[in-house]
């Protein structure tokens, strides 16, 4: 499953920081997935002085072979280059 990037939040969850993370190169990016879930993973760069995890956004070469069954999806799942990530505070 390929999920497009769209932060609902935790309803039950305050913060006091709300954060909008963007791809820099593209409008829009798709996150792994299996079934309604979204994968997380270590911080890469970009996410590690926000948060201690992140979701897997998924390279837009990779999108085919996610979903693709003969395809090991160990090896799609990993970090983004650093500076691939814009990020700015809303709310």
């Amino acid at each position: 499953m390929l999920t497009r990037s769209a932060h609902r939040g935790d309803p039950k969850k305050k913060r006091k920081d709300k954060w909008l993370f963007t791809k820099r190169d593209e409008p829009v990016f798709c996150i792994a997935g299996i079934w309604r879930g979204m994968l997380t993973m270590e911080p890469g760069q970009d996410l590690a002085p926000y948060h201690d995890r992140q979701i897997v956004i998924l390279d837009r070469s990779a999108w085919t072979d996610w979903l693709n069954p003969t395809v090991s999806v160990k090896s799609l799942i990993k970090p983004l280059p650093a500076g691939t990530l814009g990020v700015e505070q809303v709310g």
